[in-house]
């Protein structure tokens, strides 16, 4: 059998689109991918009720079927995790390649409604949950002063601190649901004597355009976290706990942007394991002796290639930590990424995606299950309270706020 070339199997109007699918494709043809299908191995998810199947995705594009898998929902219950790129032996970047796709679908407004509501809304409020300004600034009042209760009055979250060195930008869900990731954050930054602010206006580090395929929209909430910086003079953007945040702001801008951004951009994780390397953290790990466990993100592990230094934090933050097997870049997706925690329609799929995890975790034994994500830890503790763990997922962040030694104190 001989196969198209691929260029010739897409019916796309969209030129660039085109040119992107073959440059993610490479050197795959038909013959190759139907011999192989190592990708569907690597993907643990793919026998679920609606299965994800990264083979059959490649075959319908190179024989011309694309139509038929715009209409399908394998786009969208991708969670766009990677690895079964990992596998893949033509390296094709089966996330960028899911992402090509949806961004078509975007063009002509066919995103889930329930994504699309997420991206819209931060586009109109600023932020992916419609928070306030005032309510917003009110809870961080109401966490200075729980700051200000354990430290004393010195101790203060920053507002449009101009030049502070670190803008530091949280996600929608410290501020309406978790605000006390907020406080831990403020504590560690107190304690390592960083200079750093919030902004007051786009403070959301979220940026689901990367999932719903939306390059424009994209590109304004990259631009607008790039403003923030100019406008406040920081020297260096620091991320919340984010997968998703953290690849945006690093994969977009020179995707959306077309260049570089001129000013470093790291997690808070990274930023953590730099202070306890320069002694500027001390932390006293029988603060946090139940059992902890670590889930990689898919966006900060595999895609960005953040492994150690959270392994460093929480060895230096807790007494028992279990490495779930496999873990680093092998790591299963917890079922949740892709923005498939936003699609109420899939809610049976993601949790069956999850069991994969579910199981995994409880082989260590683990009672707390650490990452460095929003969604992960939203997505493991719904599966958690569907499969019945007595488990709880946390942020890294509050691990260590847990466990700060302040001076003589601890």
């Amino acid at each position: 059998m001989t196969a198209l070339p691929v260029e010739k199997t897409f019916e796309f109007k969209s030129q660039e689109l085109t040119s992107k699918l073959f440059q993610i494709l490479g050197a795959a043809s038909l013959q190759t991918c139907l011999a192989c299908g190592v990708c569907t191995g690597g993907c643990p998810t793919g026998n679920i009720g609606a299965p994800v199947d990264p083979r059959k995705m490649v075959r319908l594009l190179l024989m011309g079927m694309a139509e038929r898998l715009l209409a399908s929902d394998m786009i969208w219950l991708c969670t766009m995790c990677g690895r079964c790129t990992v596998y893949c032996p033509a390296g094709i970047n089966m996330g960028d390649l899911v992402r090509a796709l949806r961004s078509e679908l975007a063009a002509i407004g066919r995103v889930p409604e329930n994504l699309q509501k997420v991206v819209d809304l931060a586009l109109e409020t600023g932020n992916n949950m419609g928070i306030s300004q005032e309510d917003y600034l009110d809870t961080l009042d109401w966490m200075q002063e729980e700051l200000q209760a354990e430290f004393g009055p010195e101790a203060v979250i920053p507002v449009d601190k101009k030049g502070a060195r670190v803008l530091y930008v949280i996600n929608p869900r410290e501020a309406k649901f978790f605000p006390l990731s907020i406080l831990a954050a403020a504590k560690v930054f107190h304690v390592a004597g960083e200079s750093w602010t919030l902004p007051s206006h786009y403070w959301d580090a979220t940026n689901y355009a990367l999932f719903s395929g939306d390059d424009r929209a994209g590109a304004v909430l990259v631009q607008r976290l790039a403003d923030e910086m100019e406008r406040l003079g920081c020297q260096e953007l620091i991320m919340t706990e984010c997968g998703h945040a953290f690849r945006a702001i690093r994969w977009g801008p020179e995707q959306w942007l077309g260049h570089k951004l001129p000013f470093s951009v790291r997690s808070i994780v990274q930023l953590m394991a730099e202070y306890l390397e320069d002694g500027r953290l001390r932390l006293n790990p029988s603060r946090n002796t139940e059992p902890v466990t670590y889930h990689d993100p898919c966006n900060l592990g595999r895609k960005e290639g953040i492994f150690e230094e959270p392994r460093q934090v929480l060895q230096a933050a807790v007494t028992d930590f279990r490495e779930m097997t496999p873990n680093r870049e092998n790591n299963y997706c917890c079922g949740g990424g892709g923005g498939l925690l936003s699609l109420s329609e899939f809610g049976g799929e993601r949790m069956a995606k999850g069991r994969v995890k579910v199981e995994q975790i409880q082989r260590t034994g683990a009672k707390i299950i650490a990452t460095p994500c929003h969604n992960c830890v939203d997505q493991l503790n719904d599966l958690c309270r569907h499969y019945r763990l007595d488990v709880k997922a946390k942020n890294i962040v509050e691990l260590v706020a847990d466990a700060l030694i302040r001076g003589d104190k601890e």
